[in-house]
């Protein structure tokens, strides 16, 4: 198994153009890993307490238009 420390330095070796092809690759595999969790959390109800905090909000007359 690879290691860490082998990765950093593979990284650190690789031709500029190449390293700025695997930053963008990290950066879309990282969101697209956060919507996944997001999806999984909405469809849990994870973040129904949000709902529940702005339907309070506007009860409350507290919402302000962007």
């Amino acid at each position: 198994m690879i290691t860490i420390q082998e990765i950093k330095s593979a990284i650190g070796s690789l031709p500029h153009q190449e390293y700025m092809q695997l930053l963008g690759w990290i950066h879309d595999k990282d969101w697209s890993e956060w919507d996944l969790q997001l999806e999984t959390d909405v469809a849990s109800g994870k973040l129904n307490f949000l709902i529940d905090e702005a339907l309070e909000e506007k009860k409350k007359n507290m919402l302000r238009k962007l």
